[in-house]
């Protein structure tokens, strides 16, 4: 027969054993439930609509919001990947952003070891002053593409959004989705 301060013990480490497990399984899903957060910058759901193109990640963040998406096989020309501000405008789903967009100026960019082209554009049906950029870069025949929208009229805003697509977040889920074709 056990003695009562062996029951006691049992009991007591049978109660720690199921509250650890509970906690556990708390931590899980506030994690999975908690936004997720990087340098000021907020995951949100993808704002556009189902296309041909599977959804891709969107964040918030320093008053700008960043859409960021693949799409695999797209690119034009495989040797040379994107070289004219033309094919930006074609491929960024600035569009979807706004239909009245006015292109403005391009240049060449790097985001990580992607390479391809950013452009400026006007968005007319937000008002004269609110300003977008649209950059395609490519892998292979593969193109990555992100808009980002907000506060960009300095070159200071853009560099905080261009340098969370290089941070760690961004680049761990690009890497996964070019890895999977």
């Amino acid at each position: 027969m056990l003695s009562t301060r062996t029951l006691v013990y049992g009991a007591l480490a049978a109660t720690f054993v199921v509250a650890l497990a509970g906690l556990s399984v708390f931590a899980r899903w506030d994690v999975a439930h908690r936004p997720e957060t990087h340098d000021g910058w907020q995951r949100i759901a993808w704002p556009f609509p189902r296309d041909g193109w599977n959804e891709g990640q969107a964040w918030r963040g320093h008053d700008m919001e960043l859409y960021v998406r693949p799409k695999l096989g797209f690119c034009g020309n495989c040797d040379t990947g994107v070289v004219e501000d033309s094919e930006v405008d074609r491929v960024t789903d600035i569009d979807l952003v706004d239909p009245l967009f006015v292109p403005l100026e391009g240049q060449h960019i790097q985001i990580a070891d992607l390479v391809g082209r950013m452009r400026l554009y006007r968005l007319r049906s937000r008002g004269d002053s609110q300003l977008a950029a649209g950059i395609a870069v490519s892998y292979n025949c593969d193109l990555v593409v992100a808009l980002i929208v907000g506060k960009i009229a300095n070159a200071e805003q853009r560099q905080i959004a261009r340098k969370f697509l290089e941070a760690d977040p961004v680049q761990f889920w690009v890497n996964r989705q070019l890895g999977e074709k």
